[in-house]
């Protein structure tokens, strides 16, 4: 099930995936929907099981055994509910980090992320929540108007903002109450708003 939109963190991953160095970190400001809220079911079949290493090492040494999996003794179907003709403008500012090299610095990091979003580069592909969803950007240059059924304020409930790494060993979710007005989402900074799970 997915939520409403799509999360900060995940919009941060987005823009992670296309530029990402360690003297910097993303903060997300804000997401505008483009499009209206619509949902769709996808059902798909997946292999539950996986070839034990322990197998692969006997075939290996013995010469002798199957190293396969049967599909029909395998699969299992699962269901999701997921977002469809989502459409985006995400907002961000980036800070440096104590990661950074004497040589780094703002300007260069902006114009190497600019430079990057109007070509359609990027490290990975991003996407939306799974490899199976890949999302496509380009720059913004005007924002669209308001669908008439995001208008006005709509309760989203709570909603993940971001991972607490700050203790490797309590690795803990950070909540906030999302409020959408006129398409517009303001993400809390995660390191001073929020309440962690």
């Amino acid at each position: 099930m997915s939520y409403d939109v799509i999360t900060p963190s995940a919009a941060r991953g987005l823009i992670e995936a296309v530029f990402w160095h360690p003297g910097m970190r993303w903060v997300i400001d804000r997401i505008q929907v483009c499009n209206p809220i619509r949902f769709t079911n996808v059902r798909r079949n997946e292999v539950k099981d996986v070839i034990s290493a322990r197998n692969v090492k006997t075939v290996i040494e013995k010469g002798v055994g199957e190293l396969y999996l049967s599909t029909p003794d395998s699969i299992q179907q699962r269901a999701a509910m997921i977002l469809k003709d989502v459409r985006y403008i995400i907002d961000a500012h980036f800070e440096l980090t104590d990661k950074a090299a004497p040589g780094d610095n703002a300007g260069k990091f902006q114009e190497m992320t600019r430079r990057r979003i109007e070509r359609g580069q990027f490290y990975h592909q991003p996407c939306f929540g799974t490899r199976e969803f890949p999302a496509h950007f380009r720059p913004c240059g005007e924002r669209p108007p308001c669908p008439d059924e995001l208008k006005g304020e709509k309760d989203l409930g709570w909603m993940l903002l971001d991972m607490d790494y700050s203790d490797p060993a309590d690795i803990r979710p950070i909540f906030f109450r999302a409020v959408m007005q006129d398409g517009v989402i303001k993400a809390p900074d995660p390191r001073k708003e929020g309440v962690k799970g």
